[in-house]
């Protein structure tokens, strides 16, 4: 986990990895997204919701998310540790900016810090710092109108909502989708069909794309051995995460590691 706010952009976030951000996952750092430019989709907080252009995501740490955007899409990224953000936000928030002042306001903003960290000026941490609580005060008040209350929620979505909130617990850690519907109280059939209806997928493909996540996390990230990984990802062996990967990605975990 960074100790310090951070700018970067989209490109520079994923490092070229698309399912970085595509893929189900949760981050320790708190995420101020800012789409600029392009389109996608985004699943978080149990529903499915299209993004735009000056559309601000705002995602609590360990909230689990994905962001799928195309490759068109161009923004920033505030990378912000929980210990110095004040949002006080539980759950993810997307703005649809449409007043150019605010615009302009939030582009100068990032923009600044992104020269400070650039131009490598002294006392970069406190400079950091500042233009980060800059950055809190335009959310505070993007938050406040009605227009970006969060929107009611269906039945549908508040149990995905909670099947989401369950996944990176670490007792759910590799939770089959009968084990997280009966810590739901609910049948697997009804949690599929409620994720399905919240979301346009089911339950089954968001754990897959989670495990995807984790699984060419520890592949590109570390050099853990697949055999541990598997261990660790709670595979029942290292031969059935083989052919995991093989399924899933059309590549053996040796062929995923060498090709970064």
């Amino acid at each position: 986990m960074i100790d310090t706010p951070q700018i970067r952009s989209l490109a520079n976030f994923t490092g070229g990895h698309d399912w970085r951000l595509a893929l189900l996952h949760d981050d320790p750092s708190d995420l101020l997204i800012w789409v600029a430019r392009g389109q996608g989709l985004l699943h978080t907080d149990g529903s499915r919701r299209g993004v735009g252009a000056h559309n601000a995501i705002l995602i609590p740490h360990s909230q689990v998310f994905a962001l799928d955007l195309g490759r068109q899409a161009n923004g920033l990224v505030a990378i912000i540790p929980p210990a110095h953000n004040s949002w006080n936000l539980e759950t993810a928030r997307q703005l649809r900016i449409r007043d150019a002042k605010a615009i302009s306001q939030l582009s100068g903003f990032i923009e600044a810090a992104q020269r400070e960290v650039s131009d490598s000026q002294p006392i970069l941490d406190a400079a950091l710092s500042a233009h980060q609580r800059l950055i809190e005060v335009w959310v505070r008040r993007q938050i406040t109108p009605p227009e970006h209350a969060p929107a009611k929620q269906n039945a549908s979505i508040r149990l995905i909502r909670r099947f989401f909130a369950n996944l990176p617990q670490p007792k759910m850690k590799g939770a089959t989708m009968a084990e997280h519907a009966e810590q739901l109280g609910v049948t697997p059939t009804h949690l599929a069909r409620a994720s399905r209806t919240a979301t346009g997928v089911t339950t089954a493909d968001h754990l897959t794309a989670r495990l995807l996540h984790q699984t060419q996390t520890a592949m590109v990230d570390t050099k853990t051995s697949a055999k541990d990984i598997a261990t660790q990802l709670r595979f029942s062996s290292a031969t059935y995460f083989t052919r995991f990967v093989q399924q899933q990605m059309g590549k053996t975990p040796t062929q995923l590691r060498q090709q970064t």
